[in-house]
């Protein structure tokens, strides 16, 4: 279902909400997992358990890191409306949904499939500067840019 008024900042506050929901069960399960570390005995059977929970940690310190870089760049997405398609902008087209902004994937927002994607994805950089009723075609699909918030 199509909504005809996004309102641009409440779709910028629930992306930032899914980042910080993201973060803060990482945070949770990095807390668990060195809890659980500490308490695995210091004997020589159990260095390959240690191991294996040393290099999840460091999986999810990375996790961490890339989750955080994604918080500090949607700050310096615009929230300005524009006719034009840039960073920040939100692109109904006859196909989907974008908010382009970070790199965060499928989400749900009022009801509505909404794309997250970087201005540095393929399909950003083909829509940048377009206006509505412009079409591109990406991956030999067409689409008709219809809205641009």
């Amino acid at each position: 279902m199509q909504k005809n008024t996004i309102v641009k900042s409440d779709v910028r506050n629930f992306v930032k909400s899914i980042i910080s929901q993201k973060i803060e069960k990482l945070e949770k399960f990095m807390e668990f997992t060195l809890e659980a570390s500490r308490e695995v005995k210091k004997t020589p059977k159990y260095d390959s358990i240690r191991e294996e929970m040393q290099e999840e940690i460091y999986q999810m310190q990375k996790q961490m890191a890339s989750l955080r870089n994604l918080q500090k760049n949607l700050a310096r997405v615009l929230n300005q409306p524009s006719e034009r398609i840039q960073l920040g902008s939100i692109v109904f087209t006859n196909k989907a949904r974008f908010y382009i902004s970070v790199s965060l994937g499928e989400f749900f927002f009022e009801g509505d499939r909404f794309y997250a994607i970087s201005e540095e994805s393929p399909m950003a950089k083909t829509m940048f500067g377009k206006v509505p009723g412009d079409s591109f075609v990406l991956n030999n699909i067409s689409q008709v840019i219809e809205q641009v918030w």
